[in-house]
């Protein structure tokens, strides 16, 4: 029987994946053909949603993007049979976009069906977990140090570092808990591995648990994503069901306990110590560390906090082992990032790369450049408080030291483009703003500052004092970089001060 895939994701969802779905079950049915369709995960190449794919005795072949409208004409050109022909894109594997990229995270997106655990262990699945279980707790530790694998949510803190913190503490209930509210601008990475590989990420918790002596995991998901909630939901049953969750993990007797709570819809339960008091039930505001919440987290107890790409790493980490991760990367940027093209790009998706390509290479070669067709002005990298680079700034190396070097971030691999239309003054007032909306109100530098920010800028816009001014809102930054309680305030200076910086003529200059 011939097997079509039809994505499921959120993105090729939104672009009519369900209709072409359904389109192509009544066509089969209509002329008498059988076939097995999956709904499988999304490959990322979003611009060519929605994606389907034929499996065929060459491979899988590729067309799109594919409308409702569309399906009876491809049927008509062969496509079950893989001809080439209306919107044929050839073997999938071999597309320039996918085929350049070194997935790591997303070696099984768009590949596999993501519920189906024999489908997930049939491509290396459950193969880190099996190894880890056999492992001694500061073994699988000492794994995950040698990985040189850091923390993909922003801060960029060595994994290992905090998982050996919570592994030394005392024995009682530790907990592991994900990180999986995303919600930096142009950023969708974590949602489309939870909808694409759900089980990578299970496992990836599952070995962190063994690792610390935590029996009970918690998947804080951003609200906004029902289609990843439902997709993980089912995956945790299937887990379960297979002996992969539970009482007695593998047959090995150990135990180890995963849920999905929903997010309370706010920017700031993104910062860990604000998502621990909105996991515990209580308005999400930061806590003051110390103490650690890998000393004093959830509900008191000791805690590794890890965002999704983080803890999906760990399973590949454990199925190639430390060295061959390592061995990916430049300096102690090891592995891989996803980087994700958002904003004014032709081409938009997930690209997942060893670090130490180029910012420009990314932008060029995969995303082919604007939508517009005008030339780049800024981009911003690492989510609303990043940095904004200017064109000149586009060969700087994809890796953390670099990007730290130029008072940047790559933080979780947003990319959002703006072309020469843009007005970076308001993209610096966007900033401030977006932290009036969204600070959690504790501190006064953050709160405060980024009220009086906004009015600054105002002032600025309006030509008034417009020196005098200038220098009140360096002012401001310093304030809230230095004074502020969490990375909400202390990072808003970025892209404010960057757009001064680079684009003085938005400002009067």
């Amino acid at each position: 029987m011939i097997t079509v895939y039809v994505p499921r994701d959120t993105t090729a969802c939104a672009l009519g994946a369900d209709a072409v779905a359904e389109a192509i079950k009544a066509e089969a049915a209509k002329r008498n053909l059988a076939l097995n369709l999956v709904r499988n995960g999304s490959r990322g190449l979003f611009w060519l949603e929605t994606l389907v794919e034929v499996a065929t005795d060459k491979g899988r072949v590729a067309y799109g993007p594919v409308n409702a409208a569309d399906v009876s004409a491809l049927f008509d050109a062969g496509f079950l049979e893989g001809k080439d022909g209306h919107l044929a894109l050839g073997l999938t594997e071999e597309i320039p976009y996918l085929k350049n990229q070194q997935r790591i995270n997303f070696a099984r997106a768009g590949i596999i069906d993501p519920l189906s655990v024999d489908d997930y262990t049939a491509h290396g699945g459950y193969a880190g977990l099996t190894r880890a279980l056999a492992m001694q707790p500061q073994a699988i530790v000492d794994e995950v140090k040698e990985s040189g694998l850091r923390g993909r949510g922003g801060a960029a803190f060595p994994a290992g570092i905090k998982w050996q913190t919570v592994h030394d503490t005392p024995p009682q209930q530790k907990y592991i808990v994900c990180n999986a509210d995303e919600g930096d601008s142009g950023t969708f990475a974590d949602r489309l591995l939870m909808e694409a590989d759900p089980l990578q990420l299970i496992e990836g918790m599952t070995i962190a648990g063994l690792a610390v002596g935590a029996t009970q995991g918690y998947i804080y998901l951003r609200s906004e994503y029902p289609k990843a909630h439902a997709v993980l939901q089912a995956a945790l049953a299937n887990a379960y069901a297979a002996g992969y969750l539970g009482d007695n993990i593998a047959g090995s007797g150990k135990h180890f306990d995963l849920e999905v709570r929903l997010g309370a819809g706010a920017y700031i339960c993104g910062e860990e110590t604000s998502l621990l008091d909105s996991l515990e039930g209580k308005r999400g505001m930061v806590r003051a560390k110390p103490p650690l919440p890998a000393i004093v987290g959830l509900f008191g107890q000791p805690t590794v906090i890890n965002n999704v790409l983080t803890l999906a790493s760990v399973s590949s980490i454990f199925e190639k082992g430390a060295a061959h991760y390592k061995s990916l990367g430049v300096g102690r940027s090891t592995g891989t990032l996803p980087m994700q093209l958002a904003g004014n790009i032709k081409r938009g998706g997930i690209v997942e790369l060893a670090f130490g390509s180029t910012l420009r290479s990314l932008l060029e070669d995969f995303g082919d450049g604007t939508l517009s067709g005008k030339a780049i002005k800024a981009v911003q990298v690492g989510g609303p408080l990043g940095a904004y680079l200017p064109e000149s700034a586009l060969d700087i190396s994809l890796d953390y030291e670099s990007f730290a070097a130029a008072s940047a971030m790559l933080g979780h691999g947003g990319v959002v483009v703006f072309d020469d239309s843009a007005d970076m003054l308001e993209q610096a007032r966007f900033a401030m703003e977006f932290c009036v909306v969204e600070s959690c109100g504790k501190c006064t530098p953050c709160r405060v500052g980024s009220t009086r920010g906004v009015e600054v800028i105002d002032k600025i816009r309006a030509g008034e004092q417009r020196d005098d001014n200038l220098i009140l809102l360096e002012d401001l930054c310093e304030t809230m970089e230095f004074g502020s309680l969490c990375a909400m305030g202390g990072l808003t200076p970025f892209p404010v001060r960057s757009a001064i910086k680079h684009f003085p003529e938005d400002f009067g200059g």
